[in-house]
């Protein structure tokens, strides 16, 4: 069944759920956000993949592939908040739809014209910035969709499972990748990424969009997207609430503890345990995350039809991934065996998809008229975290020499985050005008 297309400039708040997804329909969006998801990472760690083979190939030494690996954050940072605007506006999902066509396009012609330009460094890194712009978009649209289309008993499941697609990306693109890498070289790692999403694009076109509809949405971009009273965003509002502020604090604080993990945790292995498997310590901990994503979905669903409070609900999932995970990523700096440092590892990052169900969730319920924006503003926070988190942690690693510095930065990032949610947080919205906040 295919969901009807609401009016483009029509109001998305008070009257939001007249037009949710019935369950048929949000387990048939579910299953192919998830398989989006997949691809956006596919695409996204093509390039770490194969450094090594494209160093080997154009001769670039580990500065400028440094470079070309840093720059797609560059891009990510920029269009966050532009991509919630634009789903909030026409619909997360022609955002997504639009955006998608165009990186995969991008990810597989890049073989092809990185070949044909003499400048390879140059290329490389503008068509990482690139990808890093359009990628950007991705998850700020879909929480402006699914706050629109879900209800909120089952927001947080829905979202963990589209979530546990970046796991499943990482695993597809670490598995299938490699083998590709092995035997046809780098190329045929990026014609495999960018050929799926495009193949992903036309199915999503063909059997769940309406074409008319995604016309209309390319009309009023052209247009320059004019501003009508229904759709402004009550900017003024929004910040002055205390609870948007400990939302965006802590979407700070997991996503640069997460992109701290996530850089250093293979270099820190390799460095510690120089003897072990590479597909081991790669592998497991993203195995780990992806039931650990599903079942604090399904966990948080269940509490609040228990008639647990939700913001008591999102508080607990939060503590989970903020304040567990990092005791988790503090015990990998004093431990000296590799098996209780693997067991480490996994836990820490299976307990950060815990985030997907509390402070991604949290977004939505506190404004889900302008949530895609909203997540903007904190993913743009929680992007730039990343980059500066990154290299402040190989600066502590420069001057003290020890790998517990790094470890003690993200239970610090961590613990900021979840105190000031504690704290402040709340699950009511704050996107009503002020007469129908009581509601």
């Amino acid at each position: 069944m295919q969901p009807q297309p609401l009016p483009l400039e029509e109001a998305r708040g008070d009257g939001a759920e007249n037009t949710q997804w019935s369950r048929p329909e949000c387990q048939t969006w579910t299953a192919t956000l998830l398989l989006g998801t997949c691809l956006l990472y596919c695409a996204r760690v093509s390039v770490p993949v194969c450094t090594v083979s494209m160093s080997q190939d154009f001769g670039w030494n580990k500065k400028e592939a440094g470079l070309v690996l840093s720059s797609f954050f560059w891009g990510y940072c920029l269009t966050q908040v532009v991509g919630g605007h634009l789903g909030d506006r026409i619909g997360g999902e022609k955002v997504i739809l639009l955006s998608a066509c165009a990186w995969g396009f991008l990810t597989a012609a890049t073989p092809l014209l990185a070949h044909l330009s003499g400048a390879h460094l140059v290329f490389m890194t503008f068509s990482r910035i690139l990808t890093g712009l359009l990628q950007g978009v991705y998850f700020p649209a879909l929480t402006s969709l699914l706050s629109q289309k879900v209800r909120e008993s089952e927001r947080a499941f829905t979202y963990s499972t589209v979530g546990a697609g970046s796991q499943f990306g990482m695993l597809v693109t670490g598995a299938v990748g490699s083998l590709l890498l092995d035997r046809y070289g780098w190329p045929s790692v990026f014609y495999f990424s960018g050929g799926l999403t495009l193949l992903w694009v036309c199915y999503v076109y063909r059997c769940l969009l309406n074409g008319k509809d995604l016309i209309l949405a390319l009309g009023i971009l052209a247009q320059g997207l004019p501003m009508s009273r229904h759709t402004k965003v009550p900017w003024r509002q929004l910040f002055r609430k205390p609870s948007v502020w400990a939302a965006i604090s802590s979407q700070l604080s997991s996503a640069g503890s997460f992109f701290v993990l996530l850089s250093w945790l293979p270099s820190f292995f390799q460095e510690t345990f120089p003897s072990s498997k590479g597909w081991v310590f790669n592998v497991v901990p993203w195995l780990v995350a992806i039931p650990a994503s599903l079942f604090s979905g399904f966990l948080s669903d269940h509490l609040i039809n228990q008639g647990y409070r939700t913001i008591t609900v999102r508080k607990f999932m939060q503590v989970m991934g903020l304040g567990l995970s990092s005791v988790f990523a503090l015990c990998l700096g004093h431990t000296s065996s590799f098996c209780m440092s693997v067991v480490f590892a996994s836990a820490s990052i299976g307990l950060q998809t815990f985030n997907h169900s509390g402070i991604s969730v949290n977004i939505q319920d506190l404004a889900p008229s302008c949530a895609g924006f909203l997540f903007g503003v904190a993913n743009t926070a929680g992007a730039l975290a990343g980059v500066v988190g990154v290299c402040l942690g190989g600066y502590l690693l420069e001057t003290t020499g020890s790998w517990a510095s790094m470890f003690n930065l993200v239970a610090a990032v961590g613990s900021l985050g979840l105190c000031t949610f504690l704290l402040f947080g709340e699950a009511q919205r704050v996107d009503l005008s002020p007469a129908h906040e009581d509601l």
